[in-house]
């Protein structure tokens, strides 16, 4: 991870140790699940927004949408910017233009020799220094505009600014507000997308499950947007995403470096190892996942749920201090926008075209996922 402080910082993702403790301290109240309920209308809204532009029969880029769609989430719950509005249309393009240049960066910042290359005066290089200058001035502007104002808005960044440390009673600095802020953006909304896109891909793959699924939004929803307080009684479109994100975890395999010896299944290791942890691998196990490469999303339902399955056989969001502190967030995000969609929508495959993942910092499909949506009902 280190190679994103490039991008990110020194955000949750990328700092350690005592910086790390306090800022996760700092921000934990942000995704409290009162506040995250106050975001779900946004999520269905935006979703709903979006598909409303397709047509019955259209072939869409299905993870472009999603990209698309989860950015307006994320600048909108983080900023209070809306990517359609007139009169965010500047910020939104730079937005638009620092992920697109710096998403590539964080790929390729897993290379040996990256960070030599990005020093060069390549056009590539120049280019994703220029959008992460320009990135940098609109939320260093947005972050001077929320602290004249009082930071009394609902957004997270608003949130950010008026967080206290309970020991201490201090705050963030713009710097570390400026990191955490991109944190949230750059890798919330990329891995939001992946596991949609993902879940529409499989549901293509599954028509059973699809009917399932609609099953239980049409008997629920009755064509309705829906909200956070219907999320106990959307307990198989829950399952969709859970096993989705089994199959096709949106980040696939993440590290841990050992500070002391410790030993690891029985094997001895020194301080200074690094440990991968392959969530793709442990996901397949079939000691704790019967037909493990099968899309079954009734294994987490009812008494098809394992008792005895360890809490690490399933971990999508990661585990211990460093676990995904937006996982309710993301969540949430992911099944109102699973549900929004699927009470119109459905997607086929299309025929002959085979679908490869891309296995780099996030797990994406390699030449996107298009697919024919058809409108449902």
């Amino acid at each position: 991870m280190q190679p994103l402080t490039m991008v990110l910082g020194q955000g949750l993702l990328t700092s350690s140790g005592e910086l790390h403790r306090r800022q996760r301290r700092l921000m934990q109240p942000l995704f409290h699940h009162q506040r995250i309920f106050e975001y779900g209308e946004t999520f269905a809204a935006i979703a709903d927004a979006r598909a409303a532009r397709w047509r019955n029969g259209q072939r869409l880029d299905i993870h472009d949408e999603m990209i698309e769609m989860t950015l307006a989430m994320v600048t909108k719950t983080l900023f209070d910017v809306d990517v359609d509005a007139d009169t965010d249309s500047d910020i939104v393009a730079v937005i638009r233009a620092a992920i697109s240049e710096n998403t590539v960066a964080a790929r390729k910042a897993l290379h040996t020799g990256f960070e030599l290359l990005e020093r060069l005066p390549l056009p590539s290089a120049r280019r994703r220094r220029e959008t992460r200058q320009a990135l940098d001035r609109v939320v260093y502007d947005l972050i001077e505009r929320r602290r004249r104002e009082g930071a009394e808005g609902r957004d997270l960044l608003s949130l950010l600014l008026s967080a206290r440390d309970a020991d201490s009673g201090d705050g963030m600095d713009d710097s570390q507000v400026r990191d955490e802020t991109l944190t949230i953006m750059l890798a919330g909304h990329e891995t939001t997308a992946n596991a949609l896109t993902w879940t529409f891909h499989l549901l293509g793959q599954h028509p059973e499950v699809a009917e399932a699924l609609h099953a239980e939004l049409d008997g629920v929803l009755a064509g309705r947007r829906p909200t956070v307080a219907d999320l106990p009684r959307l307990p198989f479109t829950d399952a969709v995403l859970s096993e989705s994100m089994r199959l096709y975890p949106p980040v696939w395999a993440m590290s841990r470096y050992l500070v002391e010896d410790r030993v690891v299944g029985g094997y001895p290791l020194p301080a200074g190892s690094t440990l991968l942890l392959s969530q793709w691998v442990v996901h397949r196990d079939e000691k704790w996942w019967p037909e493990p490469e099968r899309f079954d999303p009734a294994r987490w339902l009812g008494d098809r749920v394992d008792p005895d399955r360890p809490r690490y056989a399933y971990f999508p969001f990661g585990g211990g201090p460093h676990q995904c502190i937006g996982n309710s967030f993301a969540r949430t995000e992911g099944v109102l926008a699973l549900a929004t969609i699927s009470r119109h929508w459905t997607f086929e495959p299309v025929p002959g075209l085979k679908i490869a993942p891309e296995p780099l910092v996030t797990l994406r499909p390699r030449d996107g996922l298009p697919m024919t949506i058809r409108r449902h009902g």
